[in-house]
């Protein structure tokens, strides 16, 4: 029975140990599965926030780019403050990151191996405890079957000692003998019994240390790692939290960021920056003439006007062209001439401005240089051992080659701006001057836009060379003979009636005519004059009866017919 109560102990001692070992062996894979579940957060964050970070850079506005430009409109600038903001939002994702891998998966990861040595050390000591006390167990028993083997000895001794007394027909001698045997085992049988009991008591000793103190400290041990991987998990998970609520009140000033740029959006301001970038300076053109068929000399109204006279008649089918320049795109693109002449008048001046502020800060830059290196000369002649004075002489001779040549530049600028000022008409002048208030053989001030190139299709080139006066009455030289019958402008006088010839010009300088429209003319060509010059700076000439186009009027000397109602020359 003793040995069966014993034996159910150990058995459900070595159930309770393998149950715990079950246990905690699940708490590690567990610590491992959330260690795991938060390295994937981490690289979840890291790779946002990369995302988050290109998609900024990307839409950053590039250096030198019309993108840089945009940005003297405020809903552009709003734009790169959201970007910037959404940079420093992706930072914080960084954050988190990099909290999580530093305040959780580093310390999980410790952790681990610190419990799973923990762990292996309290169940190598309950196998021990185990192991002794079933040593002892049978070490009791072995003194237990020994006590019973010398005391069944002693009865059998006893008995045949006993027998041989009795008996009358053995010897004295054989009777001593089988005394002494008896008394031997009854020794042995009384030493076997002190073992045993001596052995008991310690065997009862050790038992109730082993299950009074040795396996109660070994589970106690294994119940207090366990609540302490607990207790971490759920400071992890807290921490975990902690980690996302630190970055909100960054994460809120990046989003209050990105809301007053929206706000800062001004939609006024942003429509005067595109009325004053593209403003050209030129006033509208004049009144459309009323044109009286019923005299013999027939005019037509100038195509410079924005309305077309002639919409009213009859065009062939593929020839109609509604002539609405400068509202025409310029076919002529290109980088444009150094003093910005193909602009009109505003912009011409706004980029002369722009330019000899940026020479301006080029010069100032050279002359700061200048400065400093004539105080490292200063030292140098006071402090020979520092350096060679007349080292320095090279580079103070090239700056001042610089700061000259940028001063030049700069005036060349300058004079170009001064010009344009000086041809811009004033804000007061809210009217074009009629064409026929003005009288024949006026000499008239070059100080209007008409000494500029602007073609029917909007670009513009200003003659620097341009005569300021011309004088109407020179006699003109002779006209040549047509020997030219192909046209070379535009077929939009096609399906017009042919013009009468009003006077004659002289070509003052050459004029390429390359927009549609014009025609060219070389220096000193004499040409027929069939609609003079409406107030917008073009006179319509023919060289023959199939060519004829506009010219400038400031490029040629018009000498009008003396039966020319009204007529004037603009230069």
């Amino acid at each position: 029975m003793v040995e069966d109560r014993m034996g159910d102990c150990w058995s459900y001692t070595k159930d309770q140990f393998d149950n715990l070992e079950k246990h905690t062996q699940w708490g590690i894979e567990f610590v491992e599965k959330y260690t795991k579940f938060v390295k994937e957060r981490s690289e979840i964050e890291t790779s946002y926030a990369k995302q988050i970070r290109n998609l900024s850079k990307k839409y950053q506005p590039k250096k030198n780019s019309r993108e840089e430009e945009e940005n003297k409109f405020s809903f552009c600038r709003a734009f790169v403050m959201t970007l910037n903001e959404l940079n420093d939002y992706a930072g914080q994702h960084e954050v988190i990151a990099e909290n999580l891998t530093s305040q959780i998966i580093a310390e999980l990861s410790r952790y681990l191996q610190e419990i799973k040595t923990e762990r292996k050390s309290h169940f190598h000591d309950g196998r021990k405890a185990q192991q002794h006390i079933e040593s002892s167990w049978k070490q009791l028993e072995s003194c237990k079957r020994r006590f019973e083997r010398d005391c069944k000895e002693a009865d059998r001794a006893q008995q045949y000692f006993e027998k041989m007394d009795a008996d009358i027909n053995v010897t004295k001698a054989d009777v001593e003998k089988a005394r002494q045997q008896a008394q031997m085992r009854h020794q042995m049988a009384s030493d076997s019994k002190n073992d045993y009991s001596a052995y008991l008591q310690k065997f009862n000793q050790e038992q109730n240390e082993h299950y009074y103190t040795i396996i109660p400290n070994i589970f106690q041990k294994l119940q207090d790692m366990e609540e302490k991987r607990i207790e971490r998990i759920g400071v992890c998970m807290k921490t975990f939290a902690d980690v996302d609520r630190q970055v909100l009140p960054i994460v809120g000033k990046c989003l209050d960021g990105m809301t007053k740029a929206a706000e800062s959006i001004e939609p006024k301001t942003d429509s005067k920056q595109v009325v004053e970038s593209y403003k050209s300076g030129f006033e509208p053109p004049g009144d459309v003439e009323f044109e009286d068929y019923g005299q013999a000399m027939k005019r037509t109204a100038s195509d410079t006007s924005l309305s077309n006279a002639r919409e009213g008649k009859e065009k062939p089918a593929g020839k109609t062209k509604t002539k609405l320049w400068p509202f025409i795109k310029n076919k002529n693109k290109g980088s444009g001439p150094e003093d910005f002449s193909h602009l009109p008048p505003e912009q011409r001046r706004k980029k002369l401005q722009g330019k000899i502020d940026e020479l301006s800060k080029d010069i100032q830059k050279e002359m700061d240089q200048r400065d400093a290196l004539t105080k490292m000369k200063d030292v140098y002649i006071k402090n020979p051992q520092m350096g060679d004075p007349t080292s320095v002489d090279p580079r103070l001779t090239e700056i001042g080659q610089n700061i000259e040549k940028l001063q030049s530049e700069m005036q060349k600028f300058e004079g170009w701006l001064a010009e344009v000022e000086e041809r811009m008409p004033s804000k007061s002048d809210t009217q074009r001057r009629s064409l026929y208030e003005t009288q024949n053989n006026t000499t008239v001030s070059n100080n209007c836009a008409q000494d500029r190139e602007s073609s029917p299709d909007g670009s513009y080139t200003e003659e620097q060379n341009s005569e300021t006066q011309v004088k109407a009455n020179i006699n003109p030289e002779p006209i040549p003979n047509p020997t030219s019958t192909t046209p070379e402008f535009d077929d939009e006088f096609d399906d017009e009636e042919t013009l009468p010839t009003i006077g004659t010009c002289k070509a003052l300088y050459p004029f390429e005519g390359h927009n549609e429209g014009t025609i060219s003319v070389a220096e000193g060509e004499l040409l027929y004059v069939i609609e003079e010059d409406k107030g917008d700076g073009w006179t319509r000439v023919r060289r023959n009866e199939d060519e004829e186009g506009y010219v400038p009027t400031s490029y040629v000397e018009v000498f009008l017919e003396t039966n020319a109602k009204g007529a004037m020359t603009y230069i």
